[in-house]
């Protein structure tokens, strides 16, 4: 099954972190072999920037997103 993965980039969401996010994203599906089964694409708004930096994971956005918290949902979603 193919994960997809959108991160905001957004003027907000980019400068409070995910040009940041981006680059842990591609680095953990590098280290982990999972280039070839996630889709990584960046979408210019989520209409919710009072709670950025958003990215959405296999549909689901989520807000706030910080270092831990990303690599958290990342093996949540990406693991097995």
């Amino acid at each position: 099954m193919k994960h997809e993965i959108v991160i905001c980039m957004g003027s907000s969401c980019f400068a409070r972190g995910n040009r940041k996010h981006l680059l842990m994203i591609e680095q953990y599906l590098a280290d982990h072999g999972l280039s070839e089964s996630v889709v990584l694409t960046g979408s210019r708004c989520e209409d919710q920037c009072r709670c950025g930096p958003n990215i959405r994971i296999d549909g689901q956005l989520y807000g706030d997103i910080n270092g831990e918290r990303l690599l958290e949902l990342l093996s949540r979603h990406l693991a097995g």
